[in-house]
């Protein structure tokens, strides 16, 4: 194998690291999870773990604490494209190239939005982890995964 194909390999072998770990978003089995785990949670360690919450409530004896998990976009200055120079010697020659990339999105480009709301009982402990119907449970996840013990192996 020569110097440029072990570049190359070398290469393509990021390339696809990099792609894998792109893959792959929050895990879906924690807030899956923290609807179970979470309750009897005293009030004090959920605002220790989840922050301050984005609205509050109370009625009937009970606060209900909602937070928002809002992914955002980041945007390249380039759109999205890229260019590159690049040089290589070795062997009996060398060369100099230009060349001018774009990305493609892998996937969806974002997970969506989810409100978390926690009902927090008399007793200042959780009492329900609540998402909406319709909210992807990836999107939910980075909400509570700072309060959900690691799942045991």
């Amino acid at each position: 194998m020569t110097l440029r194909q072990v570049g190359t390999a070398a290469l393509l072998g990021m390339a696809g690291a990099i792609l894998a770990s792109c893959a792959t978003g929050p895990d879906p089995q924690i807030a899956r999870r923290a609807q179970t785990e979470l309750v009897g949670m005293p009030k004090e360690r959920l605002l220790a773990c989840a922050g301050v919450p984005a609205r509050q409530a109370q009625a009937g004896g009970r606060e209900y604490y909602t937070y928002v998990s809002d992914p955002g976009v980041a945007v390249s200055p380039l759109g999205g494209s890229s260019i590159g120079v690049g040089g290589f010697g070795g062997g009996g020659s060398s060369g100099v190239g230009v060349g001018l990339g774009f990305g493609l999105p892998l996937g969806s480009s974002s997970p969506g939005m989810c409100e978390a709301t926690f009902v927090l009982g008399p007793g200042g402990t959780v009492e329900q982890v609540s998402y909406p119907g319709n909210a992807s449970l990836s999107a939910c996840t980075p909400i509570v995964q700072n309060c959900v013990p690691p799942a045991p192996r």
